[in-house]
């Protein structure tokens, strides 16, 4: 597999380790959008999170909010973003699930576009209709 995280996770490639268990790894990105920018990976490979068995999702899930604080209290930031794309339309660059933790002090330039819009008369309805026929 030509995954840089699997390389990362076996040993082929240096990463400067923040935590790790049997099912989670935690390292510092290398392309930082800001100081103590962290990745938090599983360690099994799954290119999306709707691959992933609820379990393994609840492993990252359970370290996130520590690591989180540990990245705060560290850098001396005033928030943070938890961010996680799911394939390359959503902008996710590494087909291994990833979730970033972003560091954010006020002015950091960083920024994020929210266009949010209204749905068409129905259209919200018809749309529910469809994701919980996909549930059942």
């Amino acid at each position: 597999m030509d995954c840089i995280f699997c390389k990362i996770i076996s040993g082929q490639i240096p990463a400067l380790k923040i935590y790790e268990n049997d099912q989670v790894l935690s390292f510092l990105d290398i392309g930082p959008l800001s100081d103590g920018h962290t990745l938090v990976i599983p360690r099994k490979h799954y290119s999306r999170l709707d691959q992933m068995p609820a379990d393994e999702v609840a492993a990252v899930a359970k370290v996130l909010p520590e690591l989180a604080d540990a990245v705060i209290c560290a850098t001396g930031a005033e928030g943070y973003n938890i961010l996680q794309n799911n394939g390359k339309v959503a902008g996710q660059l590494v087909e291994h699930v990833h979730f970033h933790i972003i560091p954010r002090v006020s002015d950091d330039g960083l920024g994020y576009r929210w266009n949010a819009k209204k749905y068409p008369t129905g259209k919200d309805q018809e749309i529910q209709r469809k994701i919980i026929a996909e549930l059942k």
